[in-house]
């Protein structure tokens, strides 16, 4: 899905930033572009930012299923 229209940024590229290491919206505009122009993508993107972060956080601290 396309959240950034102005740059035609994808929630996947925002994704593959965060797993990438870009945990801040700095790091998103910088690398991507998002909240760069217009700014209305700025809520979707940190959105899906915090969600990624979360899950990367989720899954480091699983056990290891050995």
């Amino acid at each position: 899905m396309y959240v950034c229209l102005c740059n035609a940024v994808t929630d996947t590229q925002i994704r593959h930033a965060v797993l990438g290491g870009a945990a801040r919206m700095r790091d998103l505009s910088n690398c991507l572009g998002v909240a760069a122009d217009c700014g209305k993508c700025a809520c979707a993107a940190n959105a899906i930012r915090r969600e990624t972060l979360l899950q990367i956080e989720e899954a480091q601290s699983l056990p290891d299923a050995a």
